[in-house]
């Protein structure tokens, strides 16, 4: 079920992310967050901080696994998720360190790191799950095709998806990962609740496809209709293509 609210500016879609974010935090005991990287989360992410600053919200009992991560570069490259992630967020939270789970994008054996990913949450529940989507409705790194009982898996990334990511690489697509690990699409629905956002004209289709167009893994984000609580934030050039908000 979505509950769809549609704000004017990134600003205000920040704030309304925040505010859900925020109602988990304070209300849950030992909350677990699924987090994700990209452009869309970045403003909540600020909010959290500024917020932890001046409300004194504090993250020490808060657990934390990531969507997913490049694969074959190390974590201390200035593009990896567990970099951003770092930069945009857990530096600024009194967040303990071994409660931040990231999959480790350049191990030996990338299919093993996978199983003992998906073998990290088991047991665990995921109180809120942040999404952004990719303008072909991809959730995490699930592209395309991905079946819906997908768990954690490497994944070949699209064209699409590398040239959207290319703007991280300084405009060079050659220097964009071409796979991924990522939570599957299983992973991500076992979530209690999740709020997505999602930003700019460009997304406005992926967004119909997700709430108005048929289930199907052409639009991996369509599985989002069976998930029984759904925040979805968007400015209104993300809403644009909605019949009903």
């Amino acid at each position: 079920m979505f509950h769809i609210i549609v704000e004017k500016t990134y600003d205000d879609v920040s704030r309304e992310a925040f505010k859900v974010v925020k109602e988990v935090v304070k209300n849950v005991e030992n909350p677990v967050l699924g987090l994700a990287t990209g452009s869309s989360p970045i403003g909540m992410y600020k909010k959290m901080i500024a917020d932890h600053n001046s409300a004194g919200t504090s993250y020490k009992n808060v657990r934390t696994w990531n969507l997913d991560e490049y694969v074959g570069i190390p974590r201390d490259h200035d593009q990896s998720y567990w970099t951003f992630m770092h930069e945009n967020l857990f530096v600024g939270l009194d967040i303990k360190e071994e409660n931040i789970h990231i999959p480790v994008g350049d191990a030996e054996d990338e299919q093993a790191e996978c199983e003992a990913y998906e073998k990290s949450m088991e047991g665990i529940t995921v109180d809120l799950q942040v999404l952004g989507i990719g303008v072909d409705g991809h959730i995490g790194f699930n592209e395309p095709g991905t079946p819906f009982d997908s768990l954690t898996h490497l994944t070949e990334l699209t064209e699409q998806t590398r040239q959207d990511n290319a703007r991280f690489f300084d405009g060079d697509i050659d220097q964009v990962p071409t796979s991924a690990i990522t939570m599957g699409l299983a992973t991500i629905m076992r979530a209690r609740k999740i709020i997505l956002i999602a930003t700019g004209e460009n997304k406005a289709d992926a967004i119909k496809g997700m709430i108005e167009g048929p289930l199907t893994t052409d639009c991996p984000a369509s599985i989002l209709q069976n998930h029984p609580d759904v925040v979805v934030v968007l400015d209104e050039e993300a809403a644009s293509k909605l019949n009903q908000r």
